[in-house]
């Protein structure tokens, strides 16, 4: 019987898949090895391929696309209500089979190259940042436990580091301690190095790429959230709105709602955890900069930080930079400061 649809469960070296006919027969259950994937779908008819969304989900579906057949990946927290019971590769792919033709199920455009590349070096960013911030922790309370404070920031951290390294520290520390330290501060400025060519990598590509560009005129959004954003949302029609995009980024206020009482609760968190981070921090600088200068910035910025603390302020203005990042990219142009939405036609 021919295969119209397979759920197809994703791994390292060994795959499983599950086929089904267009009546719904169980066809074929398979595992597969690395090598035998290409092969064994090269030979089938074009068909409907599910999978769970993951770090090689992207690679696996631009392949099977080029051989002809309809990929289709989708969240892993969707697909596991239809696992039935117990649970190993050939219950996850019948899952995923199972998951792939739902109507209202929804999925995850496939990425290209080019974007993988570009969230590589927000990735590599993201960890280097936190190797930083562990070496200048590491140098803090080792001259800490020899009674020597280094002045709170990243920049009088990364001054006290060179002064150690290039010699010219007067600090009078035991010789072990003076080694470990000069290890720690070399390695802390290395990394410093490393750091600020990415940010450079990461500007000229904001530069270069067209939707960034025009996302980087929003208030808050600077290079790193442009081309994160940009990289992420491969296709930002498939949401019906502002609203629904910043749900997506787990923005939105999470739903305890029944018997016609609407509960609403703190954001939902969910989505992708980085871009959020990136919009709320940049949300929280538009904050500061109200606080200083009240006239430069929009006045229901100001009206809103009356109201509500900073901190849920900062929420609120990083929902509000997700919908208009969504109009940006969905419909073209660049931030207007003072736009009005045009009235719908009675």
């Amino acid at each position: 019987m021919e295969i119209s649809t397979i759920g197809l469960d994703l791994a390292k070296n060994v795959f499983q898949v599950h086929g089904i006919s267009a009546t719904g027969k169980i066809v074929i259950r398979k595992a597969l090895r690395r090598s035998q994937m290409l092969p064994f779908f090269e030979k089938l008819p074009p068909c409907l391929i599910g999978a769970e969304a993951c770090g090689t989900s992207h690679h696996w579906a631009r392949e099977l696309t080029r051989l002809g057949h309809e990929v289709r990946l989708m969240p892993a927290v969707y697909v596991k209500p239809y696992v039935k019971r117990g649970k190993n590769d050939a219950a996850d792919a019948e899952a995923i089979c199972e998951a792939v033709t739902r109507q209202t199920m929804r999925f995850v455009p496939i990425k290209s190259r080019e974007q993988q590349a570009a969230l590589s070096l927000h990735r590599a960013r993201s960890l280097l940042i936190k190797q930083r911030t562990q070496l200048v922790n590491m140098m803090r309370s080792v001259l800490a436990e020899l009674g020597i404070a280094i002045p709170v920031g990243i920049v009088k951290a990364l001054q006290m580091a060179r002064q150690i390294v290039d010699g010219e520290s007067e600090l009078d520390l035991p010789a072990e301690a003076a080694n470990v330290v000069g290890i720690l501060a070399g390695q802390l400025l290395q990394l410093h190095v490393q750091l600020r060519k990415l940010d450079l990598r990461l500007a000229a590509l904001q530069r270069s790429d067209d939707r960034a560009r025009r996302l980087a005129t929003i208030p808050g959004i600077g290079p790193i959230g442009a081309t994160a954003l940009a990289a992420s949302v491969t296709d930002p029609g498939q949401f019906s709105s502002g609203r629904q995009f910043a749900a997506w980024l787990g923005l939105t206020p999470r739903q305890s709602s029944s018997g016609g009482k609407e509960r609403l609760g703190r954001i939902t968190k969910m989505g992708d955890r980085y871009l959020r981070a990136l919009l709320v921090v940049g949300a929280t600088a538009l904050v500061r900069y109200a606080k200083q200068k009240p006239e430069a910035v929009d006045p229901r910025f100001v009206a809103l930080l009356a109201r509500k603390p900073a901190r849920v302020a900062s929420v609120a203005i990083a929902n509000k930079m997700a919908r208009i990042a969504w109009a940006v990219m969905a419909r073209g142009g660049v931030f207007e400061r003072g736009h009005a939405p045009m009235l719908a036609a009675a």
